[in-house]
């Protein structure tokens, strides 16, 4: 298969990569222009950020947030890398993930900051479930990183936070709330949330980037990352809504594409009013933190385990 342009301009060259949705096959060079297009023209779009304002890119050492570091520096925004160090030991995760952050951080010269959950909170992630009885450690994963984005970037004088959430898992995670008629959830979905009750701003710049994408701009960039994932990933649900659409995707291309989109525009207003009327932010009578409860659920957590040990 030969590239769509490289075709339109007259030359043979084969294409690395088929984009079945758009019906477009590109070789390295133009795949990696459209990737960077498409990553730029999503960020104007929703008004994610400028070229003035500093970027907090949360990293796991995976391939999409390390592709959306590596993205957002090639198109000259300020960046700088935030990993969290969970302290999980099966297959090295976590020592093995921070090495391909910090991989990343030195090719592309950018500082990264390391919050070690560990040496910070005594307590590894899987130590925090375990101890507050949560079998679902992706759950706590989930809480406990969201709360530190927040708090870092609050620390660190940072606005925004990127994290490199793709088509894949927003579509994933839209059929998972719409299923369970999760309003509150369906209200907070969007590229965007915007900074407001202490909350950093919040942007998924590869919402519409699929995960066969962001993998493909991974490898043509010789971007080092993480290929097995995290070992407590079994217990993950989001996998099973990712292969349900995938099932969809394969008869008819386009539809995770269509089904996000069209909520965007369509339903999420209604459940953002519904969200709005609701949500009340106050401070944690702990760490001072935004919650709608009086202490916020990190401090609950590690309150729960102090008093356990």
């Amino acid at each position: 298969m030969l590239c769509r342009i490289c075709k339109s301009k007259g030359e043979r060259k084969k294409a690395v990569i088929f984009i079945r949705h758009h019906r477009l096959a590109l070789c390295k060079e133009h795949f990696v222009e459209w990737f960077e297009r498409q990553t730029e023209k999503t960020i104007k779009k929703f008004k994610m950020f400028s070229k003035r304002e500093r970027v907090l890119v949360a990293v796991s050492g995976g391939k999409d947030s390390l592709s959306l570091w590596f993205a957002l520096h090639r198109l000259g925004y300020e960046t700088y890398g935030f990993h969290v160090s969970l302290g999980i030991k099966g297959w090295d995760y976590s020592e093995r993930s921070l090495e391909m952050c910090r991989k990343l951080s030195e090719r592309i010269g950018r500082p990264l900051i390391v919050f070690d959950l560990k040496e910070e909170f005594g307590y590894t992630i899987e130590e925090i479930a375990k101890g507050t009885g949560r079998r679902d450690v992706c759950s706590v994963c989930g809480t406990f990183k969201r709360y530190l984005m927040n708090k870092v970037a609050r620390e660190h004088g940072f606005k925004v936070v990127a994290t490199g959430h793709n088509l894949d898992d927003e579509s994933a995670l839209l059929l998972s709330n719409t299923i369970r008629w999760e309003i509150g959830y369906l209200g907070r979905q969007a590229p965007v949330l915007p900074e407001e009750g202490g909350f950093a701003r919040k942007v998924k710049p590869f919402c519409f980037l699929t995960e066969k994408e962001t993998v493909s701009y991974a490898i043509v960039n010789n971007i080092e990352f993480l290929k097995s994932g995290c070992p407590n990933a079994k217990e993950a649900t989001s996998a099973t809504f990712k292969r349900a659409l995938a099932l969809i995707e394969h008869e008819m291309p386009g539809t995770k594409l269509r089904f996000y989109k069209e909520f965007l525009k369509k339903a999420r207003p209604l459940f953002e009013r519904e969200v709005k009327r609701e949500l009340q932010l106050n401070e944690c009578q702990v760490c001072g933190m935004p919650t709608t409860a009086p202490v916020c659920a990190v401090c609950k957590a590690l309150e729960r385990l102090r008093e356990r040990c």
